[in-house]
């Protein structure tokens, strides 16, 4: 046998093997843990989108707190088996992107927003833990206030009660004050 010959072919080609079941592996325990961790996925087919397109959609869920995942459908597959979200495993056909986010509305209202400006994204359900979701499902997700507008709410309603008494308190001694000042008025222009 020659050096460089078949024999050297195949085991180069192994190698190669080796290294792209390893990435794949790796892969799949990337997005097992994603998935076992986030509280909604939310499935979109992005079939012509432009690179600047998807930088777009990366940049918006970055900013909400959200990411957003493109995998060949077979290892998502694979990465979904044992988690909350499995349910969104037949939804993957095709070019698809997966969005998620811990918050419940953070994902699925940066997808509907950016579904609004580009008809190439066309959004096919998601999953919110082992409720599966179709697009009105999502839809009404993208509607609800997010976290941190809860969070806010919830403030301003503990607060306002101890403003107003506040003001309840401080309305008598006032009001007491304005009655000496008219009659000291009254006395003096007297």
């Amino acid at each position: 046998m020659q050096p460089g010959g078949p024999a050297f072919a195949m085991t180069a080609n192994r190698k190669e093997l080796a290294v792209e079941r390893a990435a794949k592996k790796e892969a799949v325990e990337q997005l097992n843990g994603v998935f076992k961790t986030t509280s909604v996925a939310v499935v979109a087919q992005y079939s012509g989108l432009t690179v600047a397109q998807m930088q777009k959609l990366r940049t918006q869920m970055k900013q909400a707190g959200a990411s957003v995942k493109v995998s060949k459908n077979r290892l998502a597959k694979i990465a979904l088996e044992g988690t909350d979200v499995v349910a969104i495993g037949p939804m993957l056909k095709g070019p698809t992107v997966i969005a998620t986010s811990n918050d419940p509305v953070a994902a699925p209202k940066v997808a509907i927003e950016f579904a609004k400006t580009n008809e190439k994204f066309v959004i096919i359900g998601g999953s919110m833990g082992k409720t599966v979701l179709n697009v009105d499902g999502v839809k009404a997700l993208a509607s609800l206030p997010s976290l941190d507008e809860l969070r806010a709410k919830i403030v301003g309603l503990l607060v306002a009660p101890a403003t107003k008494i506040a003001q309840l308190a401080n309305a008598p001694a006032g009001k007491l004050a304005r009655v000496i000042q008219a009659h000291a008025s009254k006395g003096e222009a007297a």
